[in-house]
């Protein structure tokens, strides 16, 4: 499983209360001293975040869970898609003060796109002022996360009611609606847990609550409604209730072991969102969380696969690739059948190599534990693979060519700035060149060209390049500098119509003449079409109509052929020299003897498809734009506006409720009915103080698109005109299409317009 959020959600910090509930720590690190287990490379606990995922195998009770850590800034996305693609549950981390977030949203798109079905909420930072259950389950279903969200777990901010008149932040204690029983934490010490009563009228003199307390009249219809709305999704759960008495004290005297089995059912056919309460800095609901992870999640047996003979052949997906200076490339692998052992013969499916694993690692983010083999379902790290990349497939070699069909793979995000890299001298240069090309093997989302004899690297945002910059000096101890970064902009198909048999290539092979016929058709997408991310935007089409995995991924090699030659001519213009996007390319049925070599047909597929774009002439101009949602005061919000219009930005929406859809989506939100939910009460400090989506505020959020090249720096221009009282977050908009005004001063920027504006 993984733990996925928004940045600063709580995720390592919830990693290390995990970590320390399990006793495998004795005391738990923080992420403000750069103690924690996960964080262990010296730029993240420099920077406390996270910048790459950690995996743990964690005991707990009589479960074992691969643990998996990940960033929540999106210029790390790339490893949140590795962990996405491998993974058969997520907790999903809440601020509840800040409520579903931009990269909130994006990591559960990222859990849609690998069809991750078991998810579980932890709504996190219920102690800190500001904090609502209400507000944040309200925002699930504002952004329309889930249509069913389900509370396990109701907070008690404090065992004393005077505390909820003065409206104090707070979470002493956790009233399990499920287990019927109420967990209680003092100080420092263990938490203990209270069996509750199964009669409404003893519940009213349950000592551990004083008289007078709000929660316990509550207590009843909470149970009531969660078991009711869980009989919505279990027919035989809905019988046994209506043979119940109709006592009020009937649903309290139901059994959790009679409620356990369909809620874990509704949970692993995503019919229900379970919700836990709590506050991972003060481990208050971890254990609680932990039991009902083993309780409601898949085991590797839950989801599907194949049926396992003894002694079955091999398969796994390596879904992270890591250089270590003492031990070399190391692998992470998820194992989907079979058991591998060390010094077993590999091959990969993907890149057709044979590989060999020399030994097997279980990784405790930093430590290592050697092991003999990793069964079915394990995740663990190979050491001595030399070929294998992130999302190659791997099999026993020797094994039926069915069963060397790759694995589904893993899907870099697309890139959106980019710099120059230059040597300190020439002898710098190759090594330069090899440390980008191990770089580009352990995070596929940089990308490497080289354009006019300048070494460019393109990423996911400037942090991004920061860390790239960090790890080849460190790393690589390589010498070079960074030049200025700059957004990567792409280039769409010209209006031209090409010309009879464009798709015939003649050239000469091993001194003889050579024709072939490349069976390709190539259009510009149309209007609701929506490119592959795994091909930068554009859609590329199988003989079958079907998208076509990216270019290492292909199985056959003929086909194999064509696809990495589309992806080679895509990726470079010979207009501006601008990677290509939004083009429709149809590969047609391929002839079972063209008369060439697989190498003579990829050289003809790139020959004629970039004859092609340059007949078509110079297309549009697309640069990267970036949804922005900013919170304000009131008198900063007109100098906000002008601002982000006077760079190119455009107001989407203007509002006073901070819940509103991030993206700026008119979709609306789920209904409340047949949910839980609250009352307002239950979060005392969140129901009467203003904050970012409680009730009162005098903040105004406003949306906007906006130039990704003008917004470097908008941390520093937002804390200059807001006087330090503004926040905003970021998310990916995609490419748009530029004007011709903009397209010159872009042309010009890369060196592709004469001083007078004519282009090249």
């Amino acid at each position: 499983m993984a733990l996925v959020a928004h940045i600063d959600s709580g995720k390592t910090t919830l990693t290390e209360s995990i970590l320390y509930s399990s006793s495998y720590l004795s005391c738990s690190g923080s992420v403000d001293t750069g103690s924690t287990t996960t964080d262990f490379l010296p730029v993240e606990r420099e920077r406390g975040i996270t910048v790459q995922s950690a995996s743990i195998p964690v005991k707990w009770k009589d479960w074992t869970f691969n643990l998996i850590d990940t960033p929540g800034h999106a210029d790390f996305g790339m490893e949140v898609e590795s962990a996405s693609r491998v993974i058969d549950g997520a907790v999903v981390l809440l601020d509840c003060v800040e409520g579903v977030e931009a990269q909130t949203k994006g990591v559960w798109q990222q859990l849609d796109r690998y069809d991750v079905k078991t998810r579980m909420v932890f709504f996190n930072k219920l102690d800190r002022p500001g904090a609502s259950v209400v507000n944040s389950l309200k925002s699930l279903l504002a952004h329309r996360f889930h249509a069913k969200p389900t509370i396990l777990t109701l907070p008690v901010a404090s065992f004393d009611p005077q505390q909820y008149l003065r409206g104090e932040p707070g979470v002493e204690g956790l009233v399990d609606l499920v287990r019927w029983n109420v967990w209680k934490w003092e100080g420092e010490g263990e938490p203990t847990c209270h069996p509750l009563p199964t009669t409404v009228e003893d519940l009213e003199q349950f000592p551990l609550f004083p008289s007078g307390h709000p929660v316990v009249p509550h207590l009843t219809e909470a149970r009531t409604q969660l078991i009711e709305n869980l009989s919505m999704c279990s027919e035989e759960l809905m019988e046994y209730l209506l043979e119940l008495p109709s006592s009020p004290s009937a649903y309290l005297q139901i059994e959790p072991g009679r409620i356990m089995p369909h809620l874990r059912e509704a949970t692993l056919k995503n019919e229900v969102l379970p919700i836990v309460c709590g506050s991972a800095l003060k481990h208050v609901g971890t254990q609680i969380l932990m039991d009902y992870v083993g309780e409601l999640f898949p085991s590797p047996l839950d989801v599907p696969h194949d049926v396992q003979p003894p002694n079955g052949p091999v398969r796994m997906l390596a879904w992270k690739v890591t250089w270590d200076a003492k031990r070399g490339w190391m692998t992470f692998v998820r194992v989907y059948s079979g058991k591998l052992n060390k010094q077993s013969s590999l091959f990969n499916a993907s890149r057709n190599q044979k590989e060999k694993a020399s030994k097997l690692l279980l990784l405790y983010a930093a430590e290592t534990e050697e092991v003999d083999e990793l069964p079915m379902g394990s995740v663990g790290v190979v050491l001595g693979l030399k070929h294998t990349r992130t999302g190659d497939t791997l099999v026993s070699l020797g094994k039926k060519d069915d069963e060397h069909v790759a694995l589904r793979d893993i899907t870099p995000p697309p890139a959106v700035v980019s710099t120059s890299v230059f040597p300190h001298s020439h002898s710098d240069l190759e090594p330069v060149q090899a440390a980008l090309e191990a770089l580009t093997r352990t995070d596929p989302s940089v990308r490497v060209d080289i354009q006019e004899g300048q070494i460019l690297v393109h990423g996911l945002g400037a942090l991004h390049l920061e860390i790239v910059e960090n790890k080849l000096r460190t790393e690589w101890k390589v010498n070079f500098e960074f030049g200025q970064r700059r957004v990567s902009y792409r280039e769409g198909l010209g209006p031209r119509e090409p010309k009879e048999d464009w798709n015939t290539w003649t050239g000469e092979v091993s001194g003889k003449p050579a024709t072939v016929k490349v069976p390709i058709e190539v259009r510009p997408l149309e209007e609701g079409e929506v490119g592959d991310p795994a091909w930068d935007g554009n859609l590329v089409l199988s003989p079958k109509g079907k998208p076509l995995p990216s270019p290492e991924s292909i199985p056959t090699a003929r086909l194999g052929a064509i696809g990495n030659g589309v992806a080679t001519a895509l990726s470079n213009s010979p207009h501006y020299t601008l990677p290509l996007t939004k083009v429709h390319v149809r590969i047609g049925e391929i002839p079972k003897d063209l008369g060439v070599s697989i190498a003579t047909l990829n050289t003809a597929t790139v020959s004629v498809l970039r004859s092609r774009i340059r007949s078509a002439g110079p297309g549009s101009v697309f640069e990267p734009y970036v949804h922005v949602k900013v919170s304000v005061p009131e008198k900063s919000l007109g100098n906000v506006i002008n601002d982000l219009t006077e760079n190119g930005g455009e107001l989407l929406e203007l509002g006073g409720d901070a819940s509103s859809n991030f993206d700026g989506s008119e979709a609306s939100a789920f209904s409340e009915q047949g949910i839980y939910v609250p009352p307002d009460w239950v979060s005392p400090s969140g129901s009467n103080q203003g904050g970012s989506g409680s009730k009162g505020t005098m903040k105004h959020i406003i949306h906007a698109s906006a130039p990704l090249r003008q917004m470097f720096d908008y941390s520093n221009r937002l804390r200059a005109i807001a006087e330090g009282h503004g926040t905003f977050e970021m998310a990916v908009d995609g490419f748009k299409e530029v004007s011709p005004a903009r397209k010159l001063e872009i042309l010009k920027e890369i060196g592709r317009a004469l001083t007078g504006g004519t282009l090249f």
